[in-house]
């Protein structure tokens, strides 16, 4: 990326730069603000491949499919690589046309991919399958040696964790629950929840101590106000009456 800004003026590309960096730092957490980010970036270099991609990204995030779709389309024709093949397929599931996300999947260009980005059109063919309710396919889809190797890469956590969540959907609880125990070995920088959804299916349920202390404290606080009132109401009653409208005969 930084090769392809030495292609602008030197402080052109440090404004970029600039931008760039923000939306690879908010993306995850603050999408909408990554987008904006990109927009910028887009505006100043929109002849820079890297900053169409990053756009696309930042669009994918935000969940505006047509337009990450159209950036990846224009980062591709750009550099005329096919990485980005297996995010486009997924626009179009965005989209609503599981379809096309299917024919990409069945196209030239996946044998061009590297393994990561052949997993990961594995993963957006299974997706496919289940947006059009063809949860056994979806199953099969997912079946590769990937799948049954007993190493681990960056991708195996996020393909066994595919693979239980359509093992469950297809009411196959057991199976599942082998499969997202063995995403939870695999997955050890916390990219999926596959260990809520094994304690799930465990009947485990989590209490969060300090809410419930919290929550103690506040129905403590709330008891002595009320008592609190109580007594005042009470002073008062006696002073005033029921009513609290002070007696005739009492100011005589």
């Amino acid at each position: 990326m930084r090769q392809e800004l030495q292609s602008l003026p030197k402080t052109l590309a440090e404004d970029v730069a600039k931008n760039l960096v923000m939306v690879a730092r908010l993306i995850d957490e603050d999408p909408e603000g990554a987008y904006g980010y990109s927009r910028v970036a887009l505006r100043l270099a929109s002849r820079v491949a890297a900053v169409r991609e990053a756009a696309g990204f930042a669009a994918y995030a935000s969940q505006k499919y047509s337009e990450a779709l159209a950036e990846f389309r224009a980062a591709r024709r750009m550099t005329g690589n096919v990485d980005l093949w297996p995010v486009m397929a997924d626009c179009e599931r965005g989209l609503g046309r599981p379809e096309k996300a299917l024919d990409m999947a069945g196209a030239p260009e996946v044998h061009k991919l590297d393994k990561a980005g052949q997993v990961e059109m594995r993963l957006v063919a299974a997706g496919a399958r289940r947006d059009m309710g063809q949860l056994d396919a979806a199953i099969v889809t997912l079946q590769s040696p990937e799948l049954a190797s007993g190493s681990v890469q960056p991708w195996t956590a996020r393909l066994r964790y595919a693979y239980a969540d359509a093992l469950l959907a297809a009411g196959r609880d057991s199976e599942a629950r082998e499969w997202f125990a063995k995403a939870v070995e695999a997955d050890r920088d916390g990219s999926t929840d596959a260990s809520d959804r094994l304690a799930e299916l465990d009947g485990v349920e989590f209490t969060d101590a300090l809410d419930e202390s919290g929550a103690t404290d506040e129905t403590d606080a709330t008891d002595e106000t009320d008592e609190n009132t109580e007594t005042d109401e009470t002073a008062d009653n006696g002073v005033t009456g029921e009513s609290g409208n002070a007696d005739p005969a009492d100011k005589d």
